[in-house]
């Protein structure tokens, strides 16, 4: 039997307003998730999950990706400099707990600029205190 096992986030499309990172890691562990607004791309990231806190933040990059961008997706999109600007307040307003074992901390994520290329909606490539990883959450399409 193989070791790598496979999660779809939200297989149904029925979940709520839920955030997640995907922190990139050899687990074994991987998540798939359609991304892309109606383009209806499939990402795959092998990881660990981590919950991520933002009030409001869920409505914040629906807006920016279904209603400014109209929902088609953004894959290699020539991002402008107020557009990025715009995602990595978005991101960076983004709390993700960071555990030791013993104790939790906050930090705010960090868009990864590097990546910009690979965002689009419910995917977009993200720095955190464990390393790089992908936001994801629910595709509108």
């Amino acid at each position: 039997m193989s070791s790598r096992r496979f999660v779809f986030l939200d297989p149904d499309g029925m979940a709520g307003g839920w955030l997640y990172v995907v922190v990139e890691a050899g687990t074994g562990v991987f998540y798939q998730q359609q991304y892309g607004g109606t383009a209806c791309r499939q990402g795959q990231v092998e990881g660990f999950l981590v919950p991520i806190a933002g009030d409001g933040a869920f409505d914040v990059l629906r807006q920016l990706f279904e209603k400014d961008f109209r929902g088609a997706g953004t894959w290699t999109h020539p991002w402008r400099g107020e557009e990025r600007d715009r995602l990595s307040r978005i991101i960076g307003g983004l709390s993700y707990w960071a555990c030791d074992g013993h104790s939790e901390e906050p930090y705010a994520l960090r868009l990864d600029e590097s990546r910009i290329r690979e965002a689009d909606e419910a995917w977009v490539p993200v720095i955190t205190p464990d390393g790089p990883g992908v936001l994801v959450w629910r595709n509108s399409d």
